[in-house]
């Protein structure tokens, strides 16, 4: 199944985590320590929690992660604070869906932007729909591992629901260090 259907097949929780392991995986844009998102997948997998946990956890992800104004910064850190701007306060309906979406186009941009190996400004955005059987470009290796990822997550947790939280924020932790290296590889290139 493709990214793009698996987002339109997932449940409330299914769309949360998707979009909050994309959030994750970025974090590193946004001068988060690793622990900052820990809170939001808690109110995921507490199945007795309230709504307003969610919304609580993310007022407090968005003040540790306020960085300065746009001015200056450069499009994958702006996409990436989109992400965290965009979430939803109630962890349900059509919003949820809507931001599991966006954040699943921002995060592949932002993987795309980052990969020393293309030259971002030259291609187009990675299909989400399906493969690249009818001839497209095929997603260099930073890309198609964040399209993996982001496939693996939704699988996760569409099979194994609040159990699967564990495997996705695991696949999440390892997509945002990979993201904390190249970041830092690109800071050392611009010194």
């Amino acid at each position: 199944m493709s990214l793009v259907e698996l987002i339109a097949r997932a449940d409330t929780r299914g769309l949360a985590g998707s979009g909050l392991a994309c959030l994750d995986r970025c974090v590193p844009l946004l001068d988060g320590d690793d622990e900052v998102i820990r809170p939001l997948w808690a109110t995921l997998a507490d199945e007795t929690g309230e709504a307003s946990d969610w919304a609580r956890g993310l007022a407090r992800v968005r003040d540790r992660l306020a960085g300065p104004d746009a001015d200056g910064e450069d499009e994958a850190v702006l996409l990436a604070r989109r992400m965290l701007a965009a979430a939803p306060a109630e962890c349900s309906g059509a919003g949820i869906r809507a931001w599991a979406d966006a954040c699943s186009v921002a995060s592949l941009r932002i993987h795309r932007l980052l990969d020393p190996a293309v030259d971002a400004a030259t291609g187009a955005d990675v299909r989400r729909a399906g493969g690249t059987e009818d001839g497209t470009e095929r997603p260099s290796p930073l890309v198609a591992a964040e399209l993996r990822r982001q496939v693996t997550v939704l699988e996760v947790l569409a099979g194994h629901g609040p159990a699967g939280l564990r495997r996705a924020v695991e696949v999440s932790t390892e997509g945002r260090r990979v993201l904390r290296a190249v970041v830092s590889r690109r800071a050392r290139g611009r010194r």
